[in-house]
């Protein structure tokens, strides 16, 4: 079979306008970017907020593994399914951030016959969003530094700068750094440091905010510094919250392309689910759900991260509830879970497989009982899984009370997930839904962490260095108690340990590090050595991307 990306590139792609035309959207509503992509024009969108909401399906998976789950590949392949069965369908879901296209993963946007495009532009700038969230972060730091070095008037102390400068590439160089060194005319030096453009608040606001004034807002409530006397200082202190959002207000309109079958899809926004809070924007959703009669989105990495995020901070803002969650796996991956090697992941084997269910268990458990929420389980199929495989998750799917389906979307596109589909709709018209936050408002930030630790992880508890909680109670005693939490961890386990698979149980959860993002309205916890400027590994995916003598992008998958 053909590269994702060659697959991609022998598409025949319909223009942007036909594309909208399928969604009642008209021309005069677009503003495109050449003939494959383009944005939706805010004023349209506020034109049809009185439509009905279609159906939201959240996509979600096990925790992650070496051996690839196809979550968004999933979302794909199911919008593209249930277009093939006749339902009205949209696929809404995150752009891909550079630092993974060029590290890990090499692209995002599906694989095989499951794929948006045009692929290339999706995964490279495409049409610039974080680009301009870029711009708006380190415009926000370079005139906090201009603030200091021109006398100073707020009394910011140095020491306790707490805004960051970003950029949307892996550079593990640029995690701690110092800044202004050199003359009196470069600025008073301070320690500094980076974060991935995906990790930062002002991803996190563009895709909370909804609206360009909601925006603005937030973007003015930033703490970006501290006085002596521990005083917050805000964005708009410094009157950087208008500028900002004259950056960004282009990028707030949300990005129309297409999958490979030439259904629409919206993609807009992109945080990290094991940095932040993993969802595309809530202008994305929303309007979608005016568009169409069933909408696909994802939520970032496994479901312990990205859909506790997705449930407990997304549909909490913006009063969204979910008609059912569709929780990807793979054999290989169940496999990997109950402790089988990278190597020998192809063969059968009932008992890794057996092992590894714990992990998928624990997902269902939270996602019904914790939630609330009607799941189907959604198994990526491989040419490798075996009969015997697929019979071990027949019985579980009777033993959980879930449907277990699996689906040849990679290999098959739309046609190869109706199965998935189908059950999806049926699901939604059957099932009890009875979705619930985890956690109230009024809950105090120590004991919303330790609910998430105890319920979602499987936790003994929490803890935290003294400093670190006392930050916390400050926080609490401030006014932002009932902000709820984000929590930053590893993505490949439900403890801090990278290496435990499965479903560790009774372990503690470390809290290193606590930042506020008022404009966002969260409180980020950072637990463990999880990284918000992530480095690139041994062998990056940069060293295969490439482009060829006709000018043809190559390597990206």
């Amino acid at each position: 079979m053909k590269s994702d990306i060659e697959i991609a590139q022998a598409a025949k792609l319909e223009k942007i306008s036909k594309i909208a035309s399928k969604l009642s959207i008209p021309e005069e509503s677009l503003e495109p970017f050449g003939h494959y992509k383009a944005k939706i024009s805010l004023d349209y969108l506020n034109s049809i907020e009185s439509n009905e909401d279609g159906k939201l399906i959240l996509v979600t998976a096990i925790s992650p593994t070496p051996a690839g789950e196809g979550k968004t590949t999933t979302s794909v392949g199911l919008g593209d399914a249930l277009n093939q069965i006749g339902k009205k369908a949209l696929v809404t879901i995150r752009e891909p951030s550079l630092g993974p296209v060029f590290g890990m993963k090499g692209g995002a946007a599906g694989g095989g016959k499951a794929q948006v495009i045009p692929m290339e532009d999706i995964n490279l700038h495409f049409t610039g969003d974080f680009n301009a969230i870029q711009l708006a972060n380190n415009l926000l730091a370079a005139m906090l530094d201009n603030h200091i070095h021109h006398g100073n008037k707020l009394g910011i102390d140095v020491r306790r700068v707490v805004w960051k400068r970003v950029l949307d590439m892996n550079d593990r160089a640029l995690r701690s750094t110092v800044c202004s060194l050199g003359s009196i005319g470069n600025g008073y030096p301070r320690q500094d440091g980076f974060d991935i453009v995906v990790a930062s608040e002002i991803m996190a606001i563009f895709c909370l905010a909804t609206s360009v004034k909601d925006l603005k807002e937030r973007l003015g409530k930033i703490v970006i510094a501290y006085t002596r006397e521990r005083n917050p200082i805000l964005a708009k202190d410094i009157n950087a919250h208008g500028a900002m959002t004259v950056l960004l207000k282009d990028a707030m309109k949300p990005n129309l392309v297409q999958t490979l079958e030439n259904n629409p899809a919206m993609i807009h926004g992109g945080p990290f689910a094991n940095i932040a809070h993993g969802c595309n924007s809530v202008i994305a959703t929303k309007a979608s759900l005016k568009l169409a009669d069933y909408v696909v989105t994802e939520a970032g990495f496994g479901a312990d991260l990205g859909a506790e995020k997705f449930l407990d901070i997304k549909c909490r803002k913006a009063n969204l509830k979910p008609s059912v969650v569709v929780l990807v796996a793979t054999i290989r991956a169940l496999k990997y879970h109950g402790g089988c090697s990278i190597e020998d992941l192809n063969k059968e084997s009932t008992d890794y497989l057996s092992k590894g269910l714990t992990n998928l268990e624990r997902h269902v458990h939270n996602l019904k009982n914790n939630y609330g929420l009607p799941v189907v389980v959604g198994i990526n199929g491989f040419s490798f899984d075996t009969d015997k495989e697929k019979d071990l998750l027949k019985a579980k799917s009777q033993e959980l009370d879930v449907p277990i389906v699996s689906s040849t979307h990679w290999a098959d596109g739309g046609a190869g997930a109706k199965e998935l589909a189908e059950t999806v709709v049926k699901t939604i018209d059957d099932a009890e839904n009875n979705f619930n936050f985890l956690y109230p408002d009024d809950m105090p930030l120590w004991d919303k962490m330790e609910t998430i630790a105890k319920k979602i992880y499987g936790a003994s508890g929490i803890s935290a260095p003294a400093n670190i909680k006392k930050q916390i109670d400050d926080l609490q005693a401030n006014g932002y108690g009932k902000f709820p939490v984000c929590v930053a961890k590893t993505q490949y386990s439900f403890s801090t340990d990278p290496t435990l698979r499965g479903a560790p149980s009774n372990h503690e959860i470390p809290i290193r590090e606590v930042r506020l993002s008022a404009g966002a309205e969260f409180i980020v916890m950072v637990c463990g050595d999880i990284m918000t400027m992530p480095g690139l590994p041994k062998i990056p995916a940069a060293e295969r991307i490439d482009i060829d003598d006709d000018g043809n992008i190559i390597g990206l998958f």
